[in-house]
Order: structure tokens, then sequence, then C-alpha cells
């Protein structure tokens, strides 16, 4: 007889479901360490988020009294929304995160001269989560660099496969 695998168990992870990708992030900047945050949003953001309507591209992360923003992050309003409520799609939204991480952040940011940037935002549990990336800026010929390893393993693989 074959055993079924228990569900519910520690090693069951739910994977999270991908919202938005900022991929330029990881082209501009050198990923040093990643936190995840919650972020307090509206009702009509919500659903924007379930539909898919939301760019972090040109988002950016600042801290000010000890509390974390998310800034420049677009959410676009649903047709749907309510007619009491003036969306406002690029509003500086609150991210949660617990004490101890936030004074990590902000000793790193003010003195060693690091950046945070949304990498992605997704889903876990039902609750809408951001991750957020300590990084440190590319030179130029870094970019260069990280594009020629990039072509030069498709081109591995291409070799491998046997269409040369």
């Amino acid at each position: 007889m074959t055993e079924k695998k228990k569900k519910g168990g520690a090693d069951d992870k739910p994977e999270p479901r991908l919202i938005a990708q900022n991929k330029r992030a990881r082209h501009e900047y050198f990923i040093e360490a990643s936190y995840e945050a919650g972020i307090a949003l509206l009702g009509w953001e919500v659903k924007s988020l379930r539909a898919g309507r939301a760019q972090i591209t040109e988002a950016y992360v600042v801290l000010r009294n000890r509390e974390a923003f998310l800034i420049g992050a677009h959410f676009t309003a649903l047709k749907q929304a309510s007619t009491h409520v003036v969306p406002d799609p690029i509003r500086t939204r609150k991210l949660l995160m617990h004490e101890r991480e936030l004074s990590q952040l902000i000793g790193k940011v003010e003195r060693a001269g690091y950046t945070l940037v949304p990498l992605d935002m997704h889903w876990t549990r039902g609750l809408a989560k951001v991750q957020i990336g300590l990084a440190k800026g590319k030179k130029q010929h870094d970019k260069r660099a990280d594009m020629k390893d990039r072509d030069w393993a498709r081109e591995k693989g291409r070799i491998l496969r046997g269409r040369g």
C-alpha cells in the first residue's frame, strides 16, 4: 500500500501566490538580505490586488519615525470601486514589520548606505505581503557582467541540449 502524505504538517508551507514582481530591482541592485512585511491597505486596494492590478517597479521603501512606508507603488482601481471613495492609486502605504527588524534596517540604511526596495508582492495565508530587499546599487560594469553571465548561461544550455 502507498502512504498518503499528511496535510498540515510542519514541513507544509503554503506557496505564496505572486501579485507583482520588481524584476528591475535585481538588475539595478545587489540584494544583501530580504525581509517580509505586511502592508496596510484599504478595501478597494485589496480588490485591486486580487485582480492583479499592482505595479511596484517604480516603488521604494522609506523609514520615518521608526516606521516603514511604501512609496510609489501603483494600484489601479477597479471600475466597480465604491462611489463614495476617491481612490488614490499611488498613495503612501504603511508597511507592518516587527520592531526588531525595523531597528536593524534603520541602522543599515543610515550608517551603511543601503537602500530598501520592494522585490515582490504576494499573498500569504490570505494576507498581502511585500518582500523587501536590503540593497546596494550596482555600477554600470556590474550590470554588464550580469548580462554577460546570463547570456552565457543561456548559450551553454542550448549547446548542452544539442541545438548549438
